[in-house]
Order: structure tokens, then C-alpha cells, then sequence
């Protein structure tokens, strides 16, 4: 009997890999008309703009077995990363397992075997299910109190900065794509704000010449996520200078519990004066923004960068142990219930990368292979007692954070066990 695959990203085709070398049959449902999913630019459900590069040097984040091009810049652009994601579906014989142009509409439980419902009337059974569509498709709108009279649109929906032209414009957000597009909008606004709710890391793209992130991987000892906190807090501070100095707000939380910004441009546009730094929007009344501080100014573009939720619009959240704001899964794949559902690319942590996703497809693949072992027994014992217990406060605001180090090696240790 046949798996279903959903989504043919980064995280959908390492569960093919992994499928197709442990044997499984298999089909990859994939809604659009190429693989890719987030890096398909221009695509309904791609939130890459025209200047996205990778945030992780291309030694995190490919495959460890089909690295990208030595002729390659440390951080690709979304283009290449589409074309190293076509190459490596090539390379692995993947094609022949997709089907594009398949979007599934309803994922329900038929007895023993899961009913997909797909977009051009088709129904069929599959033994087992692993949703690999990914978290970034269902922006988040802040609900923000009065009216905006200008344009005001989610950064989803940004491509490239000539919407910026001559316009005075506000930015909200301080994650990775908020930066991103500040950076781009000073180039072509005629002026450029940025409300910020809270502080984050700022991390550089390079130390000496080499991708900052490069040493952050392949050691025999892993200090605790606390202890490495502290001591590379100490040394940002000593290469970039703490956020405050730049006027932006203090972090609250360790550097290693949110995804830390890998962005050095917009704290110079910031730095120079080209960014002016504002606090929380309290509300709209016409072109006028009001923020938290009691200040009030015209704008003529507001663009929320204000991140996804997560969201499964095809199947029932409960069969996910849902919890809001996300899915109560072990490891951030497996949900109680024995009933061959899993998750695959569901969490959130710098420098994971696609070998992160890759050990999650291996171990999904391991554990549907030792299932009636006693070692899959053992297993679905530490599902079970997980699920049943609260979500770690280490989660994150979207309940799907990782400490990538930890996680990478918990995950290799399940599937040496199951194997």
C-alpha cells in the first residue's frame, strides 16, 4: 500500500529520499507546477521576494549528500536554491514519484487507511500520510484598532522594491524578512520607518572573511544551549555591538531561544539614519499612524511583516494534537495516535537547515519500518508520554522552536535505535 507525500519543498523531498531508499511506496502531491515550495518564487503560496537569499550559508543548510556548487556564493539566492532543489530531485531519481499540480483538499480517516480528497475531483487511499506543505502560507494580521487610508498589505504578497518609489513608508517587524525588506525599501522610498514590538540578535553573514554559522556544526561537544548563549552573546556584542546602541530594543530572551536575525545591512541603514526606529503601531486614522510612545505620523505604505501562523486547511487540527498556536508532536513529528500520520518540516531553529528535515524523513521512514518491533514499541511508548505532557516552554512564541544542535542529535540517536 502507497504513502502520501504532501508538498514537494525542501522537507516533502527529503521524505521522498527517504522513502525511496527505505523501500516505501510512495507519491509526492505537490499543488503547483514544480517542486520547491517556498523557494518556487512567484508561486501562490512563496513568500520569497526578489532579493531572498539563503540566512544560512549553503554548507548549513544543503543536503549532506548533494552539497551545492563550490562556485556558489556562501548564500545563495532564491533562484539557485530552486535550481539546486531540481537537480537534487534529478539526482535521486525523484520525478517519476510526483505528481504536480495535485492539491489535496481533505485528508480524512477511512478505517485503517487516510482519504485524500484532491483538488480535480479525484479520490485515493493511502496506508500513511506525512504533511510536508510547510508553516509559511497563512499570514499573521495583527488586529491594529482604526483605519489606514494608504496602501497595507502582508510582506507575503512583497516581491520586488519598486512598490517602495517615492513613498514614505513603514515596516513592521523585526524577523529576518522584516530586515530584508527595509533594506530593500531604502533604496527607492522616500523615507522609511520601522515599528519593532521587541528585540532580537543580530548575528553577521561572515566572521573573517567565512560564513559566520560554518562553526557552529560537526563538533564532538555541544555546550548547553544556555552556556553557548552566553558566550557567543558576549562575542556579538564584541563584533556587531549590542541592539540598543542602534536604538532598537533590548532582546528579552538567550540568543539560542528565537531564530536571531542574520542581517548586518539594516543595522548600518539604521545606524547612518537612513531607518527611522518606532515603537508599536496603537492605531490607524486615515494616513496617520499612531504608535505606543504617543507619536503619530503620514505614511503612504504600511507593509506587516508580522510572520505566519501555522495552519493544515485539509485536515482536522485534532488529529495533530493541536495545541494552539501549533501541533503537540514528539520530536515535532509524531502526534499520539498510532494511525500513520506524520509531520515532516514543522519547526522553526537557526541553522537546522534541510539535513534537520533529512533526519526527520529518515526517522519517519525508520520508525514505519520498526513498527511492530520491539524497538518501534519502545518508541511510540515515548510518543504517547510525550504528547501527553505539556508543550516545553522552549517552544517558542509558535510552539515549533528547536535548539538545532540538541535536536539533530536526539533525532539521530531515535533512528540508530530503530534501526
Amino acid at each position: 500500500m502507497t504513502y502520501l507525500i504532501i508538498g514537494g519543498g525542501p522537507a516533502g523531498l527529503a521524505a521522498a529520499k527517504a522513502f525511496k531508499q527505505a523501500g516505501l511506496s510512495f507519491e509526492l502531491a505537490e499543488r503547483h507546477g514544480d517542486i520547491g515550495g517556498q523557494w518556487l518564487y512567484g508561486s501562490a503560496s512563496s513568500a520569497v521576494y526578489a532579493s531572498t537569499h539563503l540566512i544560512s550559508s549553503k554548507g548549513t543548510t544543503a543536503f549532506s549528500d548533494y552539497p551545492m556548487p563550490e562556485d556558489w556564493p556562501a548564500y545563495p539566492r532564491h533562484d539557485q536554491v530552486q535550481e539546486y532543489l531540481r537537480g537534487f530531485m534529478r539526482h535521486f531519481g525523484l520525478l517519476p514519484h510526483i505528481r504536480l499540480n495535485t492539491e489535496v483538499k481533505q485528508l480524512t480517516r477511512d478505517g485503517s487507511l487516510w482519504r485524500a480528497d484532491f483538488g480535480d475531483g479525484s479520490t485515493h487511499e493511502y496506508r500513511g500520510v506525512v504533511i510536508a506543505n510547510g508553516h509559511l502560507s497563512d499570514p499573521s494580521i495583527p488586529s491594529i484598532p482604526g483605519t489606514f487610508s494608504g496602501e497595507l498589505f502582508h510582506s507575503k504578497l512583497y516581491k520586488t522594491p519598486d512598490v517602495f518609489e517615492g513613498k514614505r513608508v513603514l515596516i513592521v517587524g523585526a524577523g529576518n524578512t522584516g530586515c530584508d525588506i527595509v533594506v530593500d525599501a531604502v533604496h527607492r522610498a522616500k523615507s522609511v520607518a520601522w515599528s519593532l514590538r521587541g528585540g532580537n540578535h543580530f548575528t553577521p553573514k561572515f566572521v573573517a572573511g567565512r560564513p559566520a554559522d560554518a562553526g557552529n556544526h560537526n563538533r564532538r561537544f555541544v555546550l548547553p544551549r544556555r552556556l553557548r548563549s552566553i558566550v557567543h552573546e558576549f562575542a556579538l556584542r564584541l563584533l556587531v555591538g549590542p541592539p540598543e546602541r542602534f536604538g532598537l530594543p533590548k532582546p528579552k530572551h538567550r540568543l539560542y531561544d528565537r531564530t536571531p536575525i542574520v542581517n548586518s545591512l539594516v543595522l548600518q541603514h539604521v545606524g547612518q539614519g537612513d531607518v527611522a526606529v518606532r515603537k508599536p503601531i496603537a492605531r490607524f486614522d486615515g494616513a496617520t499612524v499612531h504608535f505606543a510612545d504617543g507619536k503619530a505620523e503620514d505614511f503612504d505604505l504600511v507593509l506587516l511583516a508580522t510572520g505566519y501562523r501555522t495552519t493544515f486547511p485539509f485536515l482536522d487540527p485534532a488529529l495533530l494534537n493541536w495545541r494552539d498556536p501549533a501541533p503537540h508532536l514528539y520530536l515535532n513529528i509524531f502526534p499520539p495516535d498510532d494511525n500513520g500520520l506524520y509531520v515532516c518540516g514543522l519547526l522553526e531553529g537557526a541553522g537546522i537547515g534541510w539535513p534537520g528535515r533529512m533526519l526527520q524523513a529518515e526517522l519517519i521512514a525508520a520508525y514505519i519500518a520498526a513498527r511492530a518491533k520491539p524497538a518501534g514499541a519502545a518508541f511510540r511508548h515515548k510518543i504517547e508520554a510525550y504528547c501527553a505532557g505539556p508543550r516545553p516552554k522552549d517552544a517558542g512564541e509558535h510552539g515549533i522552536f528547536v535548539d538545532f544542535l540538541e535536536y539533530k542529535r536526539v533525532v539521530a540517536k531515535a533512528i540508530s535505535a530503530l534501526r
